[in-house]
């Protein structure tokens, strides 16, 4: 299993915006995706910083998540937001 934690780190008002405008839609699209355990961002105390949490069956379903990933909407809107994350295997 490959396991990511972390968070996502806004510096702006704009940037929290684009995290709260995109997340559910995220959410939903990676909850569906062939190999995923788990997956959720959820807000914190601060109201700048997101938890990250998510969990794969193995390396190839990650990497197909971090290619879709790249190519979405999220991604584009969220770029330039700082993350602040460890991607780690998990037994086997």
């Amino acid at each position: 299993m490959i396991r990511l934690r972390g968070q996502l780190v806004c510096m702006t008002a704009e940037e929290r915006s684009a995290v709260l405008a995109h997340m559910g839609e995220h959410i939903r699209l990676t909850q569906t995706e062939p190999g995923c355990l788990s997956f959720d961002i959820s807000e914190t105390d601060d109201p700048f910083t997101f938890e990250v949490m998510e969990a794969f069956r193995d390396r190839e379903a990650f990497d197909l998540h971090q290619a879709r990933t790249r190519e979405s909407d999220w991604f584009m809107a969220t770029r330039g937001i700082l993350r602040d994350f460890r991607v780690e295997e998990v037994g086997d």
